[in-house]
């Protein structure tokens, strides 16, 4: 049991508390409020669970948080300016051994068109970034097009300007895919944009990576304004995760994904540990100035100060000993035993987190740095998707959060409950068995099992496959039976039944259906297919 909390400690050491708010790093600190274009969002590393890719780590960097699929014209390109940074310790000394640098370009086609007769007509630009269909087989009709490449940088990320890597192909610049402007322009999204992940070659081994940067929906999950709105979560966060939609539903953001083989990553078969880190920087004066930082989850919003906030951004992980106040006084106990009569634990200063800040979780993740990263122990078994659990190594599950992190891993729910002591005493911490829960639900199998991990993006249009506006919010509860709940959907004009609890909003494996489970005696799965504007239940 000693062990067990040990491990819990970690899913809270680089994440508590002097805010109420959660989205993990969408707009956390004043400036890069100000450039979201290289805000990063969210950062995950793991052992890859697509079967047959077990020897291999996956990394994906999100950026440009908060991307309305209907935000034309110009939809959303990375910043042709700046730098964005993946990095990687294998030694323990949080100082960055390898980095992978991706380096936007962006091509226009100033296609015109002849508006007017005669002495009238003048040759037009057109203000849209395509002016017809796009598809695998032409996508001629693009009047923006942004490309990258991808430089493999050995030591300090500054020290020399690495070595360019390329696909097995032989090219050298990459493509990311147009955002998912809507379905008239880009019939079939999915095709369109998997012609773009690359396998690449790695320098020094003969086994190749995999590489993907596009549009994919918002993976993180959260019950935002409920949490800004003072924790204003029904009556209490002690409750349901089944019953508070997840704010970033109909959000898309753009991902920078690469797969890398874990003999590739590692120092040694004997140093299973590696830690992981994004970057963003902007040029200026020949000089690139990091603006954003991500590792693990929340850091940013929920532990540096207001007046510390961009300093963090800045900074570099094996400088962090200057942040440690934020996590040896957490101020997000405190407030929510303000807000909801629930006693904060007493173990101040808290030591425990202190630990698993700054140095990982003894016995899983410890690498002997000291440095706010994300580490992941290589070494620990694949859990499949169907089996993973939300909460991690909070419920047994070694290959989750916070060894690493997956996109089905509940850190906002693992957060609270660690937060408020669940891996200290009853003495220490009277409420730390109790479940907290933002009350916004996820899952593994809300997502593809294999690369890239990631939904693909919500179209721009029609509206109907929108999710959050059709279905997901015209739905009422009513009254029908004490043992159960009505729903209506006004859209389709049906009332649908259940005599337990509704896990809401969920998508399917390949992200095309939203996905309603009833969870009755015997388990009924009840979909609503925008596609075909159909409800069927699937026992």
């Amino acid at each position: 049991m000693k062990k067990t909390k040990l491990i819990i400690a970690s899913i809270c050491g680089a994440i508590l508390a002097n805010s109420a708010a959660f989205a993990s790093s969408h707009g956390e600190a004043p400036l890069i409020k100000e450039t979201p274009k290289v805000d990063a969002t969210d950062f995950y590393m793991f052992r890859s669970y697509e079967p047959g890719r077990e020897n291999y780590v996956t990394l994906i960097a999100n950026y440009l948080p908060l991307q309305d699929a209907y935000g034309g014209p110009n939809y959303f390109t990375l910043d042709d300016n700046a730098i964005y940074e993946i990095h990687i310790d294998n030694n323990g000394d949080a100082i960055e051994d390898w980095t992978f640098q991706f380096d936007f370009e962006n091509t226009f086609k100033d296609t015109k068109l002849t508006i007017g007769t005669g002495d009238n007509a003048r040759e037009m630009s057109v203000p849209l970034i395509n002016i017809g269909p796009i598809s695998v087989s032409d996508d001629s009709a693009l009047l923006l097009q942004q490309t990258y490449t991808l430089s493999m940088i050995e030591g300090p990320r500054r020290a020399s300007e690495g070595t360019p890597l390329e696909s097995i192909d032989g090219l050298s610049t990459f493509t990311k895919p147009v955002d998912n402007i809507g379905t008239k322009s880009i019939a079939d999204y999915n095709a369109y944009a998997n012609q773009f992940i690359y396998e690449i070659d790695l320098p020094g081994t003969d086994i190749n990576g995999r590489l993907f940067v596009g549009q994919r929906k918002d993976p993180f999950v959260v019950n935002l304004g409920e949490i800004f709105d003072l924790i204003n979560i029904t009556d209490s966060p002690v409750g349901s995760n089944m019953f508070s939609r997840d704010d970033l539903e109909d959000k898309n953001v753009t991902s920078l994904i690469l797969e890398l083989p874990i003999a590739f990553l590692t120092s040694s078969s004997e140093v299973p540990v590696i830690a992981g880190w994004t970057t963003s920087s902007i040029k200026e004066n020949d000089t690139y100035m990091q603006v954003s930082r991500l590792g693990h989850p929340l850091v940013n919003e929920v532990v540096i100060g207001l007046p510390d906030k961009d300093r963090f951004n800045a900074s570099e992980p094996k400088d962090d000993a200057q942040f440690l106040a934020y996590v040896t006084n957490p101020v997000l106990p405190a407030l929510i035993e303000i807000l909801f009569d629930v006693p904060a634990p007493t173990a101040i200063p808290r030591q425990d987190l202190v630990q698993a800040f700054l140095t990982g979780v003894p016995g899983l993740t410890e690498d002997g740095g000291v440095g706010e990263i994300l580490r992941l122990n290589t070494s620990i078994a694949v859990t499949p998707a169907a089996d993973q659990m939300p909460l991690g190594v909070l419920q047994g599950d070694n290959a989750g959060f916070p060894n690493g992190r997956r996109p089905g891993d509940d850190i906002v729910d693992a957060t609270l409950r660690v937060a408020m002591g669940v891996l200290l005493s009853e003495e220490d911490a009277p409420a730390g068995q109790a479940p907290f829960t933002d009350g916004a639900f996820i899952d593994a199998r809300m997502f593809p099992a294999e690369f890239p991990y990631l939904n693909d993006p919500i179209p721009g249009s029609p509206q109907d496959l929108r999710p959050g506006q059709d279905f997901f919010s015209f739905l009422q509860e009513g009254s029908f039976e004490d043992d159960a709940v009505v729903y209506f959907d006004r859209k389709v004009g049906s009332y649908l039944f259940t005599q337990a609890e509704v896990f809401p909003s969920l998508y399917d494996f390949n992200g095309q259906r939203w996905i309603y489970y009833f969870m009755g005696t015997t388990n009924p799965r009840v979909f609503f297919d925008f596609t075909n504007q159909q409800i069927f239940v699937d026992q």
